[in-house]
C-alpha cells in the first residue's frame, strides 16, 4: 500500500462518523471540479474518471441512508441523490460542464452542514478530554453537542 493511502486508511478509520461523511462529500465536490477542468482541458478520458468517482461516492451516500431512523431528512435526501446521479450522467453524455456545477451546487450546502456537525463533535471531544481548556462559557452548552443519531451510516 502506498503512503498515501495509508494515511486515508488511517485517518478514515480514526475519523468520527460525521467527519467520514464530510470527507465523502468533500471529496464528491473534489471530484466533480476535477471533471469540470477535464472538460475545460479536452481531455475526455480524466473527465469520465472524475465524474465516475463523483458517482460512486454520491452512490455511497445514497445507500448508506437509514431511511428507518433518518424520517423526513432521509427521504428528502434520497431523492436528492436519485436526483444528482441521473443530473450526472449528462457530464459524460454531453461534455457538459454545467450539470457538475448543478450538483456542486447541492453538495455544497451539505458539506458545510457535515463540517458544522464534525466541528462541534471537535469541540465536544476537546471539552471533555482532560488537558483541554474550559469553553469561552466555562460549561460545555448542550445545543452544540452533537444528535446522538446520524441519518447517514459510515
Amino acid at each position: 500500500m502506498n503512503p498515501s493511502m495509508a494515511y486515508l486508511s488511517q485517518e478514515l478509520a480514526s475519523a468520527s462518523p460525521a467527519k467520514r461523511v464530510l470527507m465523502l462529500y468533500t471529496r464528491a465536490i473534489g471530484a466533480l471540479h476535477d471533471a469540470i477542468r477535464a472538460i475545460e482541458a479536452g481531455d475526455i478520458q480524466r473527465r469520465w474518471s472524475a465524474n465516475s468517482q463523483a458517482v460512486k461516492v454520491i452512490e455511497a451516500l445514497w445507500i448508506t441512508l437509514d431511511m428507518d431512523r433518518g424520517g423526513e431528512i432521509a427521504a428528502n435526501l434520497d431523492r436528492l441523490y436519485g436526483f444528482m446521479l441521473n443530473h450526472l450522467l449528462a457530464v459524460d453524455i454531453h461534455n457538459d460542464p454545467k450539470p457538475a456545477k448543478d450538483v456542486i451546487a447541492l453538495l455544497e450546502p451539505l458539506r458545510q452542514s457535515w463540517q458544522e456537525l464534525a466541528d462541534r463533535e471537535g469541540d465536544t471531544a476537546a471539552a471533555t478530554s482532560p488537558d483541554s481548556a474550559p469553553s469561552a462559557s466555562g460549561t460545555p452548552d448542550s445545543a452544540d453537542a452533537p444528535p446522538t443519531r446520524i441519518i447517514v451510516s459510515a
